[in-house]
């Protein structure tokens, strides 16, 4: 069978998605997988699936498989590629909604700029000790659509984000599934710096949009800063997260960034 596909990329953090709104395509596990290897197939940290909506509260819905071929309930960068993608099928270019597994998502266009509004985080944790095998380490969890920790270094070119975060990602503290891992570094007032080894991938990744949203939400409790806090991503990029803030509540949760079409094309599955 052959599938027409497009690659794009949010920050450097990339997918593939496909337009399966006649639902003629499902997907196996090793499908996937193999769709998403970057020797075999497109080459790509995830895949959505444009299906039409299961609950009817928004335009369409997603269907999110993570490089290892597992789901997740939300994806800040896959997100905002998600609403470009389905402007480009729909040539809505104002504002588009869509279900995921975090709730409904609302994306709005500013010129190559998108802005997604995230579900409310919820489950925020505070200096967290947690026991590694270099000792013990201080680490903060919110959830702001999957599970995040963030530990504040000094400085992320020198972060051991693969180890550290491969110990972290399965640390017994976050069982049973586990957590993303981030590295978040302060560069200014409102600006941070984050690496993210991302859960899913199993490796760090160019951009992790909630790992983003999360280290700033916290940087926002732990140091102070406003909204909206500016975050360097490891590809380079700069992306914005906006959100109004009462106490340790967090709502109004917005994350701006571009959202790239890297090609199209057809691959046989």
């Amino acid at each position: 069978m052959t599938v027409d596909f497009t690659k794009m990329n949010g920050a450097g953090n990339d997918f593939v998605l496909i337009d399966n709104r006649e639902r003629k395509l499902k997907l196996t596990r090793e499908q996937v997988v193999r769709l998403c290897h970057r020797q075999r197939g497109v080459g790509a940290d995830g895949l959505f699936l444009l299906v039409p909506s299961t609950f009817g509260k928004a335009q369409c819905a997603w269907e999110f498989y993570n490089s290892d071929g597992s789901t997740a309930e939300m994806c800040g960068n896959g997100a905002r590629c998600f609403a470009r993608f389905i402007a480009r099928k729909t040539g809505e270019n104002r504002e588009t909604t869509f279900e995921t597994g975090a709730g409904v998502i609302t994306a709005t266009f500013d010129g190559d700029r998108v802005t997604v509004n995230l579900t409310p985080p919820k489950d925020l944790k505070l200096d967290q000790l947690v026991p590694l095998a270099g000792g013990k380490l201080q680490a903060h969890s919110l959830n702001t659509g999957v599970p995040h920790a963030v530990v504040f270094v000094s400085d992320a070119d020198k972060a051991m984000v693969q180890q550290l975060g491969a110990e972290i990602r399965h640390h017994q503290h976050f069982a049973p599934k586990g957590t993303n891992a981030n590295f978040a570094q302060v560069l200014a007032p409102n600006c941070i710096r984050v690496r993210t080894y991302e859960r899913g991938v199993e490796g760090e990744t160019l951009a992790c949009g909630t790992g983003v949203t999360a280290s700033a939400l916290i940087s926002a409790v732990v140091h102070g800063f406003v909204s909206p806090i500016k975050v360097q991503v490891q590809g380079g990029d700069l992306l914005e997260v906006s959100f109004s803030r009462n106490g340790d509540q967090f709502t109004e949760v917005k994350l701006t960034g571009p959202a790239d079409v890297c090609f199209e094309g057809k691959i046989e599955i």
